[in-house]
């Protein structure tokens, strides 16, 4: 999500083509536990990576983005 969406907000299913996964799957399996590791939130207009995911990754964080 960092480096093709500039760290979104994305759709659900627009994640779930990008890593070959049902959405349900996504929904359910990994969406849960990124949110529970602060390293994703989601919004009114999709889902956007945390500053902590960028530092954790080493990516620099860029509110603009």
């Amino acid at each position: 999500m960092i480096e093709m969406y500039h760290g979104g907000p994305v759709g659900i299913g627009t994640l779930a083509v990008n890593i070959a996964e049902d959405r349900e799957t996504v929904e359910d399996m990994y969406e849960p536990y990124l949110i529970q590791k602060g390293f994703l939130m989601r919004t009114k207009q999709g889902r956007k990576v945390t500053q902590r995911a960028y530092e954790h990754l080493g990516y620099v964080y860029n509110e603009e983005d």
